[in-house]
């Protein structure tokens, strides 16, 4: 008699468990394919031409190109970049700055080269007599590390999904001989990308 009792509320719980958990698993697949990732950024060149001539105190007279690609590697996403600036840095100290690009889309599994030369009126005048200092150290040893830094508004869209905006952060370490070219170990090197 304890069987029939039970029998009717197995019946029951099925029925209501059932459907919930097959919405589940389809909430969960949709959110794993539209679910986009970061773009990916890797730096190909970075020289500061000049850079074994020295300057007296700063980069005024200075110029720093880089190569650097952009990734999307979503297979049905595409990534609306509002705009992109790039900045350099040694250490803390910022050095030039320059606005890349205004907005522009990149198209699913698409790489955009970023391709520039920061000069003139682009790099910061004067450094600190510490960092300046800390820069002819790091120039004597034969290693300058500088952080190429890429910042952005970007928005993923699928067909006709707008998904929120996010800022991104792109950081590249990249070290330099005292040639001012790019070491052999950085050529190629991931950077690191993380939104918010």
């Amino acid at each position: 008699m304890r069987m029939k009792e039970t029998a009717p509320a197995r019946l029951m719980c099925a029925i209501f468990l059932t459907p919930i958990i097959a919405l589940g698993l389809i909430f969960l697949i949709l959110w794993l394919g539209l679910r986009p990732h970061a773009p990916k950024f890797h730096i190909h060149e970075f020289s500061v031409p000049g850079l074994s001539l020295g300057q007296p105190n700063g980069f005024e007279n200075a110029s720093v190109s880089f190569n650097v690609t952009a990734r999307n590697p979503n297979r049905q996403v595409r990534i609306l970049y509002e705009s992109l600036d790039g900045s350099v840095y040694y250490r803390d100290y910022q050095v030039g700055s320059v606005p890349l690009l205004n907005s522009f889309k990149q198209d699913p599994k698409n790489t955009t080269t970023l391709r520039y030369e920061l000069s003139g009126a682009m790099m910061m005048s004067t450094v600190s007599n510490q960092s300046w200092a800390e820069f002819t150290n790091d120039r004597a040893r034969g290693t300058v590390i500088f952080r190429l830094q890429f910042k952005s508004v970007i928005q993923y869209k699928k067909s006709m999904w707008d998904l929120r905006h996010h800022r991104m952060h792109a950081n590249c370490d990249v070290g330099v001989g005292s040639d001012g070219l790019i070491l052999p170990n950085f050529r190629g090197k991931k950077c690191h990308t993380s939104l918010s």
